[in-house]
């Protein structure tokens, strides 16, 4: 194989974990927009970190207070990213202070 060749192909593999990474991330990522929670329900390993992404006009304010998890975020501007980890397994309901009616169900296996 030349050498051109070769780095041709350290490129290419290359390229292919970024897309990997990204789309694994996408995977863990959490929309707010229009006063909900895109999608409205997950199944995740323990361990795992959500990417709250705040892509409303308006900001939002996470919590859980369930047995085994809670959380409280200060108010999260829009364009921000919140980053939870979810370190035990069960059913979480994942809400928002400031617009009651958000509900995110987080499954942890």
């Amino acid at each position: 194989m030349s050498r051109d060749a070769a780095a041709a192909w350290s490129i290419a593999a290359a390229a292919l974990l970024a897309c990997a990474a990204a789309l694994a991330d996408d995977a863990n990522t959490i929309v707010q927009n229009g006063r909900a929670f895109h999608p409205t329900e997950i199944t995740v390993a323990a361990g795992t970190t959500l990417n709250f992404s705040n892509q409303d006009e308006f900001l939002h304010q996470i919590y859980v207070d369930s047995p085994g998890f809670a959380y409280d975020s200060a108010e999260q501007p829009p364009g921000e990213t919140l980053h939870i980890t979810f370190p035990n397994a069960g059913t979480f309901p994942i809400r928002c202070h400031i617009h009651p009616k958000m509900l995110l169900t987080v499954h942890v296996k």
